[in-house]
């Protein structure tokens, strides 16, 4: 007998249909004669709902509130898997997040989970119930509902996988497995039987919407391999673990973001502690920055340029609002394509290749950034399918 964890996503449990047809999946792994805990997410666009209820009622709502609203999705559909199991014939218990023991800072709408006390876990597991936990959510210490950001289910059972030292964590979702770019979107892309933890996370980091970034680098710090399949068909995912086979390919995979804006700051002075106080502020309203481009001073000036996450443009914006006379710039109408691979740390030319491909297509490439395993650049967001279909054609046969 094993303990599972298995996480089912908004597409997964969209409608009643598929609701049972998850509750199929969840019960067959259960009749094996194994412990079962689930996360489940929001049904289909039911957050984007919520959202779009709040921006109703007001516009400026604050982030708690937001969070007391939002983890309401997740509630729904913990509750009706657990009617369609009860319907089934088998025993089951629905939790919240603070029910499971999930417990978060106070970061609203974006939390990061501290700790997971599994007491009532472990007692309903005792009992033979499968345990179905709404995932996305927690409490904090001041007993607030928060939540962990979109896609943060994932998180949840990660983090459930790890308290409860579980044999195995799957992430059900709507494709089968991870590929090496979108399969709904580029042509040839394929699927991969395994994947390491570092080129998943640099990949869900960079815009690849399989996973949330936050699950794998838990999943590495605690050794818990996730197995990524679909809940629509019976058959293998993808296994993301510390060492993978590398099937002699140089990258593993293409990532698109276009969830993104470029800020530039054109006349800093150019003097020591500048880019210091510029991003300390950024650092204290919790912006985070990707990209960072700093010119050759100049006539005693400088530029800065760099890259958020687009719903924190406005907020880094006003953040810098009173730059002296630097002028601070926000285009939102850019894109990140990025390659990925642990292979690419021997092979030089990787990058060459890349700008080969892009110069082929015309596409202007605005900034560059690099590390050990990924090349990353930022170009209009126009150009990013096409640049996205290139790149994986030179790179992927």
């Amino acid at each position: 007998m094993a303990l599972i964890v298995q996480k089912f996503g908004g597409s997964s449990v969209a409608d009643a249909a598929r609701m049972r047809n998850v509750a199929g999946i969840i019960t067959e792994t259960y009749k094996a004669g194994n412990d079962v805990v689930v996360a489940v997410s929001a049904q289909g666009d039911t957050t984007d709902d919520l959202i779009e209820k709040a921006r109703e009622i007001n516009p400026d709502a604050s982030k708690r509130e937001m969070d007391m609203l939002l983890a309401a999705g997740e509630q729904m559909s913990a509750a009706l898997l657990a009617m369609a199991i009860e319907k089934l014939g088998f025993p089951v218990v629905s939790l919240l997040g603070w029910q499971a023991g999930v417990q978060t800072d106070s970061h609203y709408g974006m939390a990061k989970i501290k700790t997971v006390s599994s007491e009532r876990l472990t007692a309903e597991l005792a009992k033979r119930n499968i345990v179905i936990v709404a995932g996305f959510q927690g409490i904090n210490k001041y007993e607030d509902v928060t939540t962990l950001g979109r896609g943060g289910s994932d998180t949840s059972a990660v983090a459930l996988a790890c308290a409860l030292r579980a044999d195995k964590c799957q992430i059900y979702t709507d494709v089968d497995g991870v590929y090496t770019a979108d399969p709904r979107k580029v042509t040839g892309a394929r699927k991969l039987d395994e994947i390491t933890y570092d080129e998943m996370l640099e990949l869900a980091t960079l815009g690849a919407q399989v996973l949330h970034n936050r699950s794998v680098e838990m999943a590495k710090k605690y050794g818990i391999e996730i197995e990524v399949l679909t809940s629509l068909e019976r058959k293998p995912g993808t296994i993301v673990k510390e060492n993978a086979k590398m099937e002699k390919m140089l990258v593993r995979g293409v990532a698109k973001d276009t969830n993104v804006a470029r800020i530039s700051i054109v006349g800093l002075p150019d003097t020591p502690g500048v880019a210091f106080r510029l991003f300390d502020r950024l650092a204290q309203k919790k912006i985070n920055i990707d990209i960072i481009l700093q010119s050759v001073g100049r006539d005693g000036t400088k530029d800065i340029t760099f890259t958020v996450a687009g719903e924190q443009a406005d907020e880094a914006m006003a953040a810098l609002a009173d730059m002296g006379n630097a002028n601070v710039v926000c285009d939102r109408d850019v894109a990140k394509v990025s390659i990925v691979g642990a292979g690419m740390e021997t092979h030089p030319g990787v990058a060459a290749k890349m700008f080969e491909a892009l110069y082929d297509k015309s596409i202007n490439i605005q900034m560059i950034a690099t590390s050990e395993i990924k090349v990353s650049v930022l170009i209009a967001r126009g150009d990013a399918d096409k640049a996205v279909q290139a790149v994986h054609d030179a790179f992927i046969k």
